[in-house]
């Protein structure tokens, strides 16, 4: 710690994300990245956008993909704020949208990015647990402090668990609560449940964010976006050109428009990790993992009798990562990136030695 740092800095506890280890011949099930490629269009559009107009900036507002954005979900582009990756999205959302005096609310177990944001922006928040199988339970949030918040915010389907809600129980939500922003953040949708950005026009709260980085295989792009009401948009975009008014450089730009535009491929990598984490679930099954229902690209699993911890470091040893959480209610659970159908069936062979 330096005296130079401020207060802000001395009382942060940063996020840590998903290990990027420089290891051979490895398997890498831990950071929910697709095990497939980008959309070939997309990478065609990339490289055709490298040349010597990158001397330039790029457009500060974006407008060709919140264009593409907005053919893609049928709204209008002044309901599209789009970023760097969703992260900054959601970073953005935090300090626009979710900074009252009243606390916000999300789970106990979720993505472990969003305390990081509170502390950073000190908004005040307030932690509602999972039920006991892991379910979100909206009565939970509609009854907390009389129905006065700050904001909600989680992720649909839940991280790292993987269970999701449905369109009906989300509605739910918005009719309850309507006096403050609710924020979905749909990084996983894609696998297994609807989406909320149907209802944008009919909750001017409800602000819907998404991610390249999963279901269309960019995550070394970054680029995230989200979608809702145009007064909400407005108040992310007056945050963002205080911050950084160019977040969506040339190459990415061309490469996300290309992407969003390519259904097909979208359809098809999406029903590829579908099928495989079917079958890994099964394989599990058979080993006497208990997993937790997943539509996500990845399965929250554990062994009743085995230590979880264990089971991450004797993977490792066999060139297989995953991801431990070493937190309460979770401390016996992997969570396990769906990869290709080779990975997985090598995942379960590593396993099978490892329970046995």
């Amino acid at each position: 710690m330096s005296r130079f740092w401020s207060e802000t800095v001395k009382n942060l506890t940063p996020y840590v994300p998903g290990e990027q280890p420089k290891l051979s011949q490895l398997i890498k099930l831990n950071t929910n990245e697709s095990p497939y490629g980008p959309s070939p269009k997309a990478i065609a559009a990339i490289a055709g956008a490298n040349n010597d107009s990158l001397r330039l900036y790029p457009d500060p507002n974006s407008d060709s993909l919140k264009q593409a954005i907005a053919s893609n979900y049928q709204v209008k582009a002044n309901q599209v704020f789009v970023g760097n990756g969703s992260d900054e999205v959601l970073a953005h959302a935090f300090l626009a949208l979710l900074k009252h005096e009243a606390p916000i609310l999300f789970p106990d177990i979720t993505y472990s990015f969003y305390p990081v944001y509170c502390n950073l922006y000190q908004v005040s928040f307030q932690n509602i647990p999972l039920t006991e199988d892991f379910s979100i339970e909206i009565d939970d949030y509609l009854s907390f402090n009389q129905g006065k918040n700050g904001g909600i915010i989680f992720p649909n389907p839940n991280a790292p668990t993987g269970k999701a809600l449905t369109k009906a129980q989300i509605e739910k939500l918005l009719q309850g609560n309507k006096d403050s922003v609710v924020v979905i953040d749909e990084a996983y949708v894609d696998f297994g449940t609807d989406s909320a950005v149907s209802l944008v026009d009919q909750y001017a709260n409800l602000l819907v964010v998404h991610t390249l980085s999963k279901s269309r295989a960019l995550a070394g792009l970054r680029v995230g976006y989200a979608i809702g009401h145009p007064d909400l948009i407005e108040a992310l975009e007056r945050v963002k050109n205080s911050f950084n008014s160019y977040p969506i450089d040339k190459l990415a730009m061309a490469g996300a428009v290309a992407s969003i535009e390519d259904k097909a491929y979208l359809q098809k990598i999406s029903a590829a990790v579908i099928d495989t984490r079917k079958n890994l679930v099964a394989d599990l099954d058979k080993l006497g993992f208990v997993t937790v229902p997943s539509a996500a690209n990845f399965v929250f699993t554990k062994h009743p009798q085995k230590d979880a911890a264990e089971i991450a470091a004797r993977l490792r040893e066999k060139h297989i990562i995953v991801r431990h959480f070493k937190l309460p209610r979770i401390d016996q659970h992997l969570r396990i990136t769906i990869g290709t159908n080779q990975e997985c069936k090598a995942l379960v062979q590593a396993l099978k030695e490892i329970i046995v």
